[in-house]
């Protein structure tokens, strides 16, 4: 069994997915820098949070890439 995501990151990751979804790899440190230019904008400050949120998209990637 996994980690379970909260509601608050599980939005954002999905949010993310559809304005940059073709953008985003299935490698986290690859979508750290592709949304890196944009924490500001998306309110992201916490390093906690982005983190988090990136994970879950890296994790949603590679479920479309298998």
């Amino acid at each position: 069994m996994g980690r379970i995501k909260t509601n608050e990151i599980k939005r954002a990751g999905e949010r993310l997915m559809e304005l940059y979804g073709p953008k985003l790899s299935s490698t986290f440190d690859e979508n750290k820098k592709i949304l890196e230019p944009f924490y500001k904008d998306l309110g992201l400050d916490s390093k906690w949070m982005r983190n988090r949120i990136i994970g879950y998209i890296t994790t949603l990637k590679k479920r479309v890439v298998q």
